[in-house]
């Protein structure tokens, strides 16, 4: 075979495959085509961007919850500092500790 022979059978492949397509989605030719990019034509799709973008509904924290969180985020910050104190602490009397050489 040669190889417009073999184009054309493919062209002729493809256009039964398309018209396939088009008869399984229950669409015209010319909705199943778009451009690269584009958003598809299904009707799910229709109705999720017909749907108007409500505004974001923001977390409202309590009072109560505030003061917890201030109180545990106050526990962390002292474990922390004990923990510095603590290591210079260590440090310090290691460095007291060591004896002196004189030379």
């Amino acid at each position: 075979m040669n190889t417009e022979a073999i184009i054309e059978q493919i062209d002729a492949e493809i256009s039964k495959l398309q018209q396939a397509r088009v008869l399984l989605n229950g669409a015209t030719a010319t909705t199943t085509k778009r451009a690269p990019g584009g958003p598809k034509t299904s009707k799910a799709v229709e109705r999720i961007l017909s749907v108007t973008p409500t505004k974001p509904v923001r977390r409202v924290v309590s009072a109560e919850a505030k003061a917890k969180m201030a109180q545990a985020q106050a526990a962390r910050w002292a474990k922390v500092r004990k923990a510095v104190k603590k290591a210079a602490r260590v440090t310090k009397t290691e460095t007291e500790s060591k004896p002196k050489d004189k030379m």
